[in-house]
């Protein structure tokens, strides 16, 4: 019932969210529109100011000019070759100095007679320009006005004509006899406007667009136009024959800002300065009132939200105080029966623990009785091997000590120095023998130590030298890199000397008897590969390998627990013991243990 209650509040709220937002937005929106409206209609002000300041610099421009001492000559007397070039020269100073585009003078056919480009190689002397409106305007008494490209020079312009009569005091009824015009040019404000991220133009009458901060636009007109227009812009070649098409006819990345607009009033010829107000910085402004509006009513929510916990924690306060009450009661009835159980439950712990740990001691001095009775059993079935190899040294120590007593009754020392010296050599390797034999045999401790396999792997070769060689059989050694372990010397030998036996007895009836030891390092742990020629290891004995008391041999060779005991050794190192049938043949045990990780 409470779920659905709080579904219905949670959809309610989302709902007025919804529509508080909506309206935020459309009432952003329209001040944003008002706003930017009323700073376009500011910044176009300037701008007229500024176009209107130009073209009232250069109104009176050419009037002033229909007073120059020559005009009149050469109107009357267009063949006066030095009135026409002291004409020409005094329009281009003007010019210079005017800084306007051009200044020339027509007859009343439209010809021009003088101009301040007359050295240019677009002249316009010479030039008819009867056709075009300004002339019109002007050879019927009153002043011309035109904005258009150049017929000449191609360049666009704005220009003002005056007529000119044949008295400078025109009398009234006087036609006049020639028409002096000025071309300006309106391009700086072009790049007055680009300053602006809004798109500024300059339109004529007919909305053609002649002056614009977007380059695109230019000569495009802000509607289709009508027959009447487009003949009419034939005939005065007002933007030399380009076809006027539509803003909106241009690619839509184009026509990026086209649209609602704020426009003034300019000039004497009909022009509208227009300025587009961005729409997205519109948007963006209403989206940005919107987001805060949102973020309102979600601070709105969440401090309901925060109330209703608030107040459902206090209700659930009250109610938790009372189930302690409820509980705390019951939980000291349940806590007396219960310490009752526990404490007879430690009681029977304790006592188990204390037979577990006897247990444990039995079960580690077992271990370590049959560790010691294994090497005590491998001992014995090394003695006939131990006793050849002393009885050599023995029966060479006794010959060597006979010598030496005949030649120092012969006086022959050196001889018998010589001999001493052999009887030394026979001593050592006897001495070697034994105390390989004693450090086998005795007890290990339960100390731990740095075990260098390399020295392990010699030491266990070496106590098997004299039944390999009564064997026949070869054992290589390959170490191929230097490894330390955490362990016991002792126990470490005794998994190799047992591994080793292992692989002498599985050779002993093949035809070549040869043993494989490799020592090597990889990922962390050494890898220590004791490889055989004999039969391999059979499918059925694999799975027991390492069990206790599991042996292929006969009982006078062992009673199966060299493998199990090894295995143990191995694993109490944290390390891990394998075996396999080697792809080449012959069995390959695998004694894997983690190396010894040196401080630095």
């Amino acid at each position: 019932m409470r779920a659905r209650r709080n579904l219905l509040i949670l959809t309610l709220f989302l709902v007025a969210t919804l529509l508080v937002c909506g309206i935020t937005y459309r009432l952003a929106l329209r001040k944003a529109e008002v706003d930017q409206k009323t700073q376009g209609a500011a910044q176009l002000q300037i701008a007229a100011l500024d176009l209107e300041s130009i073209l009232q610099k250069y109104e009176a421009l050419p009037f002033a000019l229909g007073f120059q001492a020559d005009v009149r000559q050469v109107l009357q007397h267009p063949d006066d070759v030095l009135a026409v070039d002291r004409l020409n020269r005094a329009f281009k100073t003007i010019q210079q100095q005017s800084q306007a585009v051009s200044i020339f003078m027509l007859d009343r056919r439209g010809l021009t007679l003088a101009s301040s480009n007359w050295d240019d190689e677009f002249s316009f002397v010479g030039r008819d320009f009867g056709f075009r409106p300004y002339f019109s305007e002007a050879v019927q008494g009153r002043a011309g006005r035109f904005y258009g490209i150049g017929n000449i020079s191609s360049e666009p312009g704005y220009f003002i004509a005056q007529p000119i009569y044949r008295r400078q005091d025109q009398a009234e009824g006087d036609l006049p006899i020639g028409v002096m015009v000025v071309k300006v040019d309106l391009a700086e404000f072009e790049h007055t406007w680009r300053s602006s991220a809004d798109p500024i133009t300059l339109t004529d009458a007919g909305g053609v667009v002649f002056l614009s901060n977007r380059p695109e636009w230019k000569y495009h007109s802000l509607q289709a136009l009508s027959p009447p227009m487009q003949q009419a812009l034939a005939g005065t070649h007002q933007y030399a024959d380009l076809p006027i098409t539509p803003v909106s006819a241009l690619p839509p990345a184009l026509q990026s800002g086209f649209g609602s607009h704020v426009s003034r009033p300019v000039g004497r010829l009909g022009w509208q300065l227009m300025l587009f107000p961005s729409q997205a910085r519109m948007q963006r402004t209403a989206m940005l009132w919107t987001m805060a509006c949102a973020l309102l009513m979600l601070a709105l929510a969440i401090s309901l939200l925060a109330w209703y916990q608030h107040r459902r924690r206090l209700e659930e306060r009250m109610a938790s105080r009372d189930a302690l009450r409820r509980a705390a009661a019951e939980l000291e009835q349940r806590i007396a029966e219960r310490t009752g159980q526990l404490t007879a439950a430690n009681q029977a712990l304790e006592a188990r623990y204390e037979k577990l740990q006897q247990t444990e001691s039995l079960l580690r001095t077992t271990q370590n009785e049959l560790v010691q009775a294994g090497k005590l059993a491998m001992l014995g079935q090394m003695a006939a091997g131990v006793t050849h190899e002393l009885n050599q040294p023995l029966t060479a120590i006794r010959a060597f000590a006979d010598n030496a007593v005949k030649f120092l009754a012969r006086g022959q020392s050196a001889q018998a120095v010589e001999n001493l010296e052999y009887i030394s050599s026979a001593s050592a390797t006897m001495g070697k023998i034994i105390a390989q034999l004693k450090g086998f045999a005795r007890k290990s401790g339960e100390a731990v130590a740095c075990v260098d396999l390399s020295q392990a792997i010699e030491a266990s070769s070496l106590l098997l030298a004299s039944e390999c060689q009564k064997l026949g059989a070869t054992i290589s050694i390959d170490i191929r890199a230097a490894a330390c372990v955490t362990g016991d010397v002792v126990r470490t030998e005794q998994v190799l000397v047992n591994l080793l036996r292992n692989a002498l007895d599985a050779v002993e009836e093949a035809e070549h008897k040869r043993i494989a030891v490799v020592l090597e390092v990889a990922g962390g742990y050494a890898l220590v590969r004791i490889r055989d020629s004999g039969g391999g290891i059979a499918d059925e004995v694999a799975p027991h390998l390492f069990e206790p008391f599991f042996t292929t041999k006969s009982s006078s060779k062992g009673l199966g627990l060299g493998l199990a005991i090894s295995s143990s050794i191995v694993q109490a190192m944290n390390g891990q013991l394998s075996a396999h049938n080697h792809e080449e043949g012959g069995a390959e045990f695998v004694v894997r243990l983690p190396l010894l990780k040196m401080e630095t």
